[in-house]
């Protein structure tokens, strides 16, 4: 029988809806500002996937919301074998994976974020086997399921005694406090060995400002003219911010703003904010995905919460991303983590991405437990996008260098 073990950090995310970028330190004051706990959610959207394999597997866990109630939930054969307190720490968490490593669970499973993973590594060192569930809002950790979905299919294969290869991943966090001052200080803390399964768990986050200067000019151009007398909401990153600053506009780097009528509608809006921005306005939401990772949603812009999206429409989000960034995805598809699977399967599909003026191309977005099988839907993977040789594109209104087809 399998031993698997779980630790769900209850608080993990909980600040990222109301815009506090995180929740070490804050999940009094997330709270307070009406925020709502969802890591649970998340491990149960992982866990679920267990539910027709359970006389092969007994969890080993934590007590209350650090494991136990999802397992009763879920009815998963379990064993309560540390006493967490209430409300929970990172010492507790500390002290149940020490108590899972010494039982020697074959694999160790975290629900959270980047500071949950520190605290797992911390206790237990590089030699157990984790997972993580991603739960948290800010993941730059390279040991975490690309969804929760996806964290959950590994689980299963493991569980139903399928080979799976192992790797070392890095442990990531940054400094919160910065991070919420729009300054990313990012660093290792050391490496887990996790599954090997590239289609589900996720790569380290690249960090960085681009350097194509040209490119991030042309696609600020396009996008200057499509948004021309629009609504829109500015996602987070260092792409987006090279379109606010051509429109002379500040920028949240690490939160979402509202721009009408080239103004600034109002700064680091919350979920709540937004609903209620957008509730009676056409509006439009300008993202880019994460480099190295793919994510559209889910990681750091949780105020882009499954309400937002479903008043924004998929008709109204426009992507935006260099071609270069593209291509370190290694032809893997976009993903879309918003906490509601029936949201994520309608966002799926081709997605036409904005790469420079007068310039896009069609990418797939597509979680692994949703893959896309239709060839319509198939577009050209980033492997196959071509290098970079730049040239005097024949644009007449604008002066811009596009990649040659």
């Amino acid at each position: 029988m399998i031993k698997l073990g779980l630790i769900v950090n209850p608080i993990a995310g909980v600040g990222g809806s109301v815009a506090l970028k995180g929740s070490d330190g804050v999940s009094e004051q997330a709270l307070a500002k009406g925020a709502t706990k969802k890591a649970n959610l998340r491990a149960e959207q992982a866990l679920q996937a267990l539910s027709q394999v359970q006389q092969a597997f007994i969890v080993y866990t934590a007590s209350g919301e650090m494991g136990e109630d999802l397992c009763q939930k879920l009815s998963l054969p379990h064993e309560v074998i540390y006493q967490a307190n209430q409300p929970s720490d990172a010492l507790d968490t500390q002290q149940a994976a020490q108590q899972l490593a010494k039982l020697g669970v074959e694999l160790l499973v975290f629900a959270g974020g980047d500071g949950t993973a520190r605290d797992v590594l911390s206790a237990v060192g590089e030699g157990t086997k984790c997972l993580g569930i991603p739960a948290g809002c800010k993941i730059h950790s390279g040991v975490y399921g690309v969804t929760p979905a996806a964290s959950g299919i590994v689980i299963e294969k493991l569980v139903k005694g399928e080979m799976l290869s192992l790797k070392s991943a890095d442990v990531m966090d940054i400094d919160e406090q910065a991070f919420r001052q729009g300054r990313v200080r990012a660093k290792c803390f050391g490496e887990m060995i996790v599954p090997d399964e590239l289609r589900y768990v996720q790569s380290v986050k690249q960090g960085g400002i681009e350097s194509e200067e040209l490119v991030l000019q042309d696609i600020a151009a396009e996008v200057i003219e499509l948004l021309e007398d629009e609504q829109f909401i500015a996602g987070s990153g260092s792409t987006v911010a090279a379109i606010m600053q051509e429109l002379s506009l500040p920028n949240t780097l690490l939160g979402v703003d509202l721009v009408k009528d080239h103004q600034i509608v109002q700064e680091d809006l919350t979920e709540a904010e937004l609903i209620n921005r957008i509730s009676n306005v056409q509006t439009k939401l300008l993202i880019t995905p994460i480099g190295g990772q793919g994510h559209l949603f889910g990681r750091g812009n949780q105020q882009l919460s499954p309400a937002v999206i479903r008043k924004l429409g998929r008709e109204n989000i426009v992507v935006v991303a260099t071609k270069t960034k593209l291509k370190s995805l290694h032809g893997r598809p976009l993903i879309v983590d918003t906490g509601d699977t029936e949201l994520d399967k309608n966002l799926s599909g081709s997605i036409k991405v904005i790469t420079g003026y007068r310039d896009y191309i069609m990418y797939r977005v597509s979680n692994p437990e949703n893959e896309v099988t239709d060839a319509q839907e198939l577009c050209h993977p980033a492997a196959d996008l071509p290098e970079q040789p730049r040239h005097k594109s024949k644009c007449s209104t604008k002066k811009c260098y596009s990649i040659p087809k």
